[in-house]
């Protein structure tokens, strides 16, 4: 497309009529009152301790209620958001349908008790995030992102449905809770099929290398689309690993595996992240290490922590996709860095913090004060902690004084925040099968442990920035699909 015979029309987009804005305004309101549904549901949970179910067809429990107030909040937002982004569009009927037919289908999800059911909410929610993908019509970079997403997310359900297949066939179970209570006398073999297939559909679905592709080629999608797509739909793997956590943790060396890919992702998304030039790479690519530590952690046998993090993770990067646009600053180079040196008093107060977060999300969850598996999570913490802390340190054009005091002032209590929310969110996962079985500590955690401190180190001092050609690898790797490019401006202009 060179845009050669288009005659491109600049100026105000026209204002929607009152039947046009009307559908969007009754599903916003529609979705903001299963968000107050949700709240009171999430309140009773807690309170009766139990929760309710539709004998082999739906099971609202805890991990049910705490999803269902997620993705809800999740989806007022993109929706209240997308009224205005989406003003005088032509196809904004077609693009909130979907949006609300998506946040219907995960609400199915996370309380699928039978399996059939539970696989149609998956190929579903798949499908509508392809149409989301490549929603702009006639512009064929959109469609062919579109494609690309829907043959991976096909694949994922097939690899589901092999899964889900195999463990009726073994177990004779068609219901969530029925393989649970039979898996442990099923033949070994079949688990550790079904196992497989479980995180590979998983890995697909969550965007992990190598399946990252579809992901970072995605960003066509209208920008309330992303938003729901980063902040909700690639945590549907961690959401799986929880939900059949009796199928992955029968068989270590399938956790073990799981630690392996996810921190794969985890520490090839930070990577990746440092070779993009624009913003919403660099989000996608945050998003790829993200999900490799939600899987990572389900691994470790820390599901809790899973359901944590991509709760949390959805937070934060829905509001960094929705306000990406006021992060572009037009601005010639000027070949100055974009901050200081972190200086010995500098280095000092972000080691100390670090370690002082690590000890204080150890003692609030009691994760890091034994001999096992949580010394790495809670190694995590401090790695994250210190991370942050060096890019606050590293603000030259802040007073020193100002920067050493706020550092452990803003870190300390945001991992306060974070402990107390793990917690909450443990309790509400109490009784779910096999989500409390921990991974024993091996000499591979260790190897993974010294790898994120590594890596870090290479991030954070610049080191890995002499080599040439670990930088040609990070951009051939952080590469969209070729079909997917936008090579032309005319092609931004006309969409």
């Amino acid at each position: 497309m060179t845009g050669d015979e288009r005659t491109t029309t600049v100026g105000q987009l026209p204002t929607p009529d009152r039947d046009r804005a009307r559908l969007p305004a009754t599903l916003t309101r529609v979705v903001w009152l299963l968000w107050a549904l949700s709240l009171v549901v999430l309140g009773l949970r807690w309170w009766r301790g139990e929760g309710w179910e539709l004998a082999g067809v739906v099971a609202v429990d805890g991990l049910t209620v705490v999803l269902w107030a997620a993705v809800t909040f999740f989806g007022g937002i993109v929706h209240s958001y997308a009224r205005r982004y989406m003003a005088g569009s032509e196809t904004i009927d077609r693009f909130f349908g979907r949006v609300f037919a998506f946040t219907l289908v995960v609400l199915v999800l996370v309380a699928a008790e039978s399996l059939v059911l539970f696989w149609l909410a998956w190929l579903a929610m798949g499908l509508l995030m392809a149409d989301l993908i490549g929603h702009v019509e006639g512009w064929p970079q959109a469609r062919a992102a579109g494609a690309l997403a829907r043959r991976h997310f096909l694949a994922s359900s097939a690899l589901l449905g092999v899964a889900l297949a195999t463990l009726w066939w073994e177990t004779g179970a068609t219901t969530v809770s029925g393989v649970a209570a039979t898996v442990d006398g099923a033949s070994p073999l079949v688990v550790l099929v079904a196992a497989g297939a479980l995180v590979v559909a998983a890995m697909v679905q969550s965007a992990l290398l190598p399946f990252h592709t579809w992901l970072l080629s995605s960003m066509t999608a209208p920008t309330p689309a992303s938003a729901l797509m980063h902040a909700g739909f690639v945590n549907a793997g961690g959401i799986l690993l929880v939900r059949f956590a009796p199928v992955v943790t029968v068989e270590p060396a399938v956790m073990l595996a799981v630690v392996l890919v996810g921190a794969a992702s985890a520490l090839g998304g930070k990577l990746l992240k440092t070779v993009q030039t624009d913003i919403k790479g660099t989000l996608g690519c945050s998003t790829v290490g993200q999900m490799g530590f939600m899987l990572m952690q389900a691994g470790l046998g820390f599901f809790a922590a899973a359901i944590t993090h991509l709760i949390l993770h959805g937070f934060y990067k829905a509001y960094q996709f929705l306000s990406s646009g006021s992060r572009v600053e037009h601005t010639a180079p000027n070949g100055t860095s974009d901050g200081g040196t972190t200086g010995p008093v500098g280095g000092a107060v972000v080691v100390l913090t670090a370690i002082a977060g690590g000890a204080l999300f150890a003692a609030l969850t009691g994760k890091g004060t034994a001999l096992d598996t949580g010394l790495l999570l809670a190694g995590l913490v401090v790695l994250t902690v210190m991370h942050a802390a060096r890019e606050v340190v590293r603000q030259s054009d802040v007073p020193a004084a100002v920067r050493y005091g706020a550092v452990p002032l803003v870190a300390l209590p945001a991992i306060a925040v974070y402990a107390t929310v793990y917690g909450a969110i443990e309790g509400l996962l109490v009784g779910l099968p096999a989500v409390d079985e921990h991974a024993a500590l091996t000499p591979v955690h260790a190897l993974v442990g010294v790898a994120f401190l590594l890596t870090y180190l290479a991030v954070d001092t610049g080191v890995y920035r002499r080599s040439r050609r670990l930088y040609v690898a990070l951009l051939n790797a952080g590469q969209p699909a070729r079909e997917t490019l936008l090579t032309d401006t005319e092609d931004y202009n006309e969409y």
